[in-house]
């Protein structure tokens, strides 16, 4: 994938940040918001026919490389696997539950169901028994399904949001409900309590977008250095 899509990306993110609690702003920011958040997920999803840092990831990648756990690299040992679900489960709980105070596409998509794991929650303090498990028997058809899905409910959820919204903190039932739905563990409870203090904006800000963005690019890192 291009170096300079990346940086420009980077950049955009840079401006997003800037402008995302400024009122005037709002229908800008949610633009692009939109135009970064389609580059992390398949063309499909933001319907646009241009290659996406997604689209690379998934290039010629066979499931040998997919599920291949655990692999040697500097910041991580996860497989690609790993990564997709990860990013994916974050994305489903933080926008479903903490902004849309929704059902998880998780459940409302039967995909907990259909990628065939047995674990609902963001993979946070996982150990490395269960990640291997995870890597060797998730589904690879139904977690790449399951990606587009959150990605086009999440599109819909921010183009909902009004400009007040964007500046008001995560309701406390919400955190809760996190656990109430196993979507965190209690060994990962400091991630419920980093987005307890956070806005509406400072998720779309991580993880809907950057938290992405870093490991979409150790998936990248992982699939050419095992295929070369």
């Amino acid at each position: 994938m291009d170096l300079e899509e990346q940086r420009a990306w980077s950049e955009n993110h840079k401006v997003l940040n800037e402008i995302i609690l400024k009122p005037q702003e709002h229908s800008h920011a949610i633009q692009l918001f939109l135009s970064l958040h389609a580059w992390l997920h398949s063309s499909s999803v933001g319907n646009t026919s241009k290659l996406t840092l997604n689209d690379a990831v998934l290039k010629d990648l066979d499931e040998e490389t997919f599920r291949k756990y655990p692999v040697t690299l500097p910041n991580t040992k996860n497989s690609i696997g790993w990564h997709l679900w990860h990013i994916t489960r974050i994305e489903d709980m933080t926008m479903n539950i903490l902004v849309a105070d929704d059902q998880q596409a998780l459940y409302s998509g039967n995909w907990f169901e259909r990628m065939d794991t047995r674990f609902p929650h963001s993979g946070n303090e996982m150990s490395e028994e269960d990640i291997a498990d995870l890597s060797s028997s998730i589904d690879f058809e139904s977690i790449l399904a399951y990606r587009s899905a959150v990605g086009k409910q999440t599109r819909q959820i921010v183009s909902m949001l009004e400009p007040g919204q964007l500046k008001e903190k995560v309701e406390q039932n919400r955190i809760k409900r996190l656990f109430d739905e196993n979507a965190v563990t209690q060994d990962a409870s400091w991630l419920a309590d980093y987005w307890s203090k956070k806005t509406i904006a400072g998720l779309i800000l991580m993880p809907a977008t950057r938290h992405i963005f870093l490991h979409l690019k150790k998936c990248i890192h992982i699939k050419n250095k095992l295929n070369h």
